[in-house]
């Protein structure tokens, strides 16, 4: 392998020119082309980056022995294709959730990856962000108590899909940091949503998991709402925490709040004891987290290293995606996921 490895990104839309600009940053990789069908795309991104190619063809860019690596960041129907096809072709991949539209497909190419010796890693962007990373080792070290529920909202205006629903396109973000939070596999879901906007794919979607040791988790995803939101709130035993990535400052703030069951006798059996202590806003260091995966791909690739969203973790927030569109489909009854 040449000195830095040799990066393309495949589909310079609405997320790979972020990649892009991350990738050309970054001093151990070696941006040297980027891909699209629309020749407008490609056209922007020659202005800002004159030294990568602009390519069209993939089957040919795929062919190129230069290349070590590709990002993939084309609509979610085609990630499977085009990262079996890079597999193929013998190159590293870093996909864009989710993985693949199907479990199945998805455990192909995390298996595929491994016969082949190659790297895949799916764009579960926030399981490198800081403040999802500082809740997790509270989690961890029992500072929140015995977790009861978490609930987010991703939610705004616009951007509306026209082949995937609000439950494949936004929802993987909140499913992969529950599943990274918790560190294990809901049992069940729920989820309901509404075609509000052109009848064909859900712009609404209510998700429900139940996590072993009746750990409750709730996902509200739309692009029908009046302003943007991303807030997760964890609730535990001993205290909470509230994370708000539009927040301009204070995105982490840690509540010193908690509802305790008395522990005297006198006070009988069904007697509670509310606690409301400090509000505590955490310093974290806000690295751009797409430069942190970005900076992890390019390590794993250089190492031979698993990474820490690779085929399996993909793999399994499709297995919850699957599960969730069934329930759906279902008109919301529960369904297991396997």
């Amino acid at each position: 392998m040449a000195d830095k490895i040799r990066v393309a990104v495949i589909g310079c839309g609405y997320w790979g020119p972020n990649l892009v600009r991350n990738f050309q940053a970054l001093p151990e990789a070696q941006l040297i082309a980027c891909c699209d069908l629309d020749k407008a795309a490609l056209a922007r991104m020659g202005q800002l980056y004159p030294t990568a190619r602009l390519v069209t063809d993939v089957t040919a860019l795929l062919a190129d022995p230069d290349l070590d690596a590709v990002a993939i960041a084309t609509p979610a129907r085609s990630h499977y294709e085009l990262t079996r096809a890079a597999l193929l072709a013998g190159k590293h991949v870093l996909v864009e959730k989710p993985l693949a539209m199907t479990s199945a497909e998805a455990c192909q190419l995390t298996e595929l990856a491994r016969a082949q010796g190659r790297v895949l890693m799916v764009g579960h962007v926030f399981e490198y962000h800081p403040a999802v990373h500082y809740i997790k080792t509270m989690l961890d070290a029992g500072d929140l108590g015995q977790p009861y529920y978490i609930y987010s909202t991703r939610v705004n205006l616009g951007r509306v899909q026209q082949d995937v629903n609000a439950l494949w396109s936004i929802a993987p973000h909140d499913i992969s940091i529950l599943l990274y939070l918790l560190g294990q596999m809901p049992e069940k879901v729920t989820a309901q949503g509404a075609r509000f906007l052109n009848g064909r794919v859900e712009d609404l979607v209510f998700l429900a998991l139940t996590f072993p040791n009746n750990v409750l988790a709730h996902v509200h995803a739309s692009w029908l709402d009046p302003s943007k939101a991303r807030r997760l709130t964890v609730v535990g035993s001993r205290k909470m925490i509230v994370y708000d990535d539009v927040a301009d400052e204070g995105k982490v703030k840690v509540y010193d709040k908690g509802v305790y069951r008395k522990g005297d006798d006198i006070y009988g059996e069904f007697q509670y004891r509310v606690h409301s202590g400090d509000i505590a806003i955490p310093r974290i260091d806000m690295t751009e987290p797409l430069r942190l995966e970005c900076a992890h791909f390019l390590e794993c690739v250089r190492e031979g290293k698993e990474p820490r969203t690779g085929g399996e973790d993909g793999t399994r927030v499709v297995r919850v995606l699957e599960a969730a569109q069934a329930s759906l489909d279902a008109g919301g009854w529960p369904v297991g996921v396997t």
